[in-house]
């Protein structure tokens, strides 16, 4: 039963977070509960993934593109069980950019490092350079981005601290806005790692054998030091490993980790760790196209200093990544726990699962303690304007292949004037909702589709039910051939059909789902919905 008092709610905070059951997903938990663990370990669009090891814990940080807040970060103990944590990143800067919508720009592929008791993540931002964020913490509070070198197309940055003090920052390039790509560069920083000191040197070319080379991420090794990079594109590439006497090179090549026969297309672009009992781990993505690009965990082992990813069953070298496995020996056994997907909206802020498609104002949305619920005001767009286009969505992933996404929500609309819209809707470059809207003559339930909304595509809106209350229930269901299913409940027993659309991915992410409300006009007193709860089920 939802609670709904606030003495209630604070009571549940005085407990603290450590005094809260761990989260296990109904829709996807890849601890098998047997000692194995299937891929992936994260269902869900964490694109880029890097990782670290310190002490007993793993830290993951994704890329998060245009999504605010951004740069999330994920915990685990044991590299199966992961927790969302945390965003680097509550503002996108510059803000006047990112206080716009800016689909598939903002923080592309980015490092964690853990430096002189501190942690450094550097990210790229494709149009502006690559920035750094310092914290003590990996809960924050983080650093004001510095920009480490501005430029356009600089991406994909990874530091490195080495023995005798000097730093030095791998990256890539964007072809879209450098001009050049499928190269890697190794630049030197001064000891604050906040500013590079060189023009740096291409240390490898990947025109001729490795297309579309990026993602660089260095690490050292007997004597080597290597770079892990991922090339031949998103859903098409492979792992590539370079290994060299001298960081600047010259660098011998080896692929390490390819598809070969197993359905883990792209199997590229992550992380080495190692665990306290001294086995290797890669964490890397896979493309799933509407989903997005989901997270995997592979073993892995050295062989003549070389690593080899995966299952490597005829020993050339070149693994396969693998679909269920032993799960890592990190000393102990830990408790199933997957990112949180459902939100009672019960607490003091919204769950770390929430995302605004660019900076957030202040007055999009509240938490109402009096009700338990979260209170979202009717902010104005323009004639004709997709939601595509539309700043104040708020959104998360899709958790798996095939879940049910149901909500809650209690409409107030303006009296006065007419247009307001709120309800649950997916995001993508294709999209569609299930909204109530307020029409001359009364509220009614409508159906909306949007297609190819990246290139201008309209909304087009279905009357389906005059509404005679303000409480109503909202489902998508996404099933397993893409389809969106869209319905509405007066109930929350009987749900009645209202359309479908096909998810699409959305501009280098997956299609998410979320929560909107809209206006026509700007007036002093804007309608709101306040949204009981939000599930995720089966």
């Amino acid at each position: 039963m939802k609670r709904k008092f606030l003495v209630a709610g604070l009571l549940i905070l005085s407990c603290g977070l450590h005094a809260q059951k761990p989260y296990v997903s109904q829709v996807w938990s890849p601890d098998n509960g047997d000692g194995t663990y299937s891929n992936p370990v994260v269902n869900a669009d964490y694109s880029d993934p890097d990782a670290i090891r310190v002490g007993d814990d793993f830290y993951m940080i994704a890329s998060s593109f245009d999504q605010v807040p951004g740069l999330p970060i994920l915990h685990s103990k044991d590299l199966v069980n992961w927790k969302l944590i945390g965003h680097a990143l509550q503002r996108q800067v510059p803000l006047d950019v990112f206080n716009k919508v800016q689909h598939g720009n903002g923080v592309w592929a980015p490092a964690i490092r853990y430096h002189k008791n501190e942690f450094y993540i550097y990210y790229p931002d494709p149009d502006f350079g690559i920035y750094v964020t310092k914290a003590q913490k990996t809960t924050g509070p983080w650093s004001d981005p510095v920009l480490v070198e501005g430029g356009a197309g600089l991406i994909d940055p990874c530091p490195f601290w080495d023995e005798d003090g000097k730093v030095y920052l791998s990256h890539a390039y964007a072809g879209s806005r450098a001009g050049i790509k499928s190269v890697l560069v190794i630049k030197e920083m001064n000891a604050e790692g906040t500013k590079t000191t060189t023009n740096g040197v291409m240390v490898y070319d990947g025109h001729e054998f490795d297309p579309t080379i990026e993602g660089p991420k260095v690490y050292k090794r007997n004597g080597y030091y290597y770079l892990f990079a991922p090339a031949g594109g998103v859903a098409t590439g492979w792992q590539l490993v370079l290994r060299s006497k001298n960081i600047y090179g010259p660098y011998e090549r080896k692929v390490v980790m390819e598809q070969g026969k197993t359905p883990v297309n792209g199997p590229h672009q992550g992380a080495w760790v190692d665990t306290q009992t001294g086995e290797n781990w890669f964490l890397h993505f896979q493309d799933k196209e509407a989903i997005g690009r989901v997270v995997h965990l592979q073993p892995m082992k050295w062989v003549n200093d070389w690593p080899v990813i995966g299952e490597d069953k005829d020993n050339d070298g070149n693994g396969n990544p693998v679909l269920r496995y032993k799960k890592p020996n990190v000393g102990k056994t830990y408790a199933k726990e997957n990112p949180v997907e459902s939100d009672e909206f019960n607490d003091l802020g919204l769950g770390l699962q929430w995302q605004w498609q660019a900076n957030p104002q202040a007055t999009w949305s509240f938490m109402n303690t009096q009700k338990g619920s979260l209170r979202m005001f009717a902010h104005p767009v323009e004639k004709d304007q997709s939601l595509w286009n539309t700043p104040h969505v708020l959104l998360q992933k899709f958790p798996h292949d095939a879940f049910t996404a149901t909500t809650k929500i209690n409409f107030r609309a303006s009296e006065k004037f007419t247009g307001e819209k709120a309800g649950l809707t997916t995001m993508a470059m294709s999209y569609g909702n299930i909204a109530i809207k307020r029409k001359t003559d009364g509220v009614y339930i409508v159906f909306t589709a949007c297609e190819k909304a990246d290139r201008g595509g309209k909304e087009t809106e279905k009357e389906l039910v005059k509404l005679s209350q303000k409480d109503v229930y909202f489902r998508m269901q996404f099933k397993p051939d893409t389809t969106c299913v869209f319905s509405y409940s007066i109930d929350g027993q009987k749900f009645v059909e209202a359309g479908s659309v096909k998810a699409t991915p959305g501009k280098w992410i997956g299609s998410k789902v979320g929560l909107f409300i809209t206006s026509d006009v700007k007036i002093n007193d804007a309608g709101f919905i306040d949204v009981d709860w939000f599930r995720i089920t089966k």
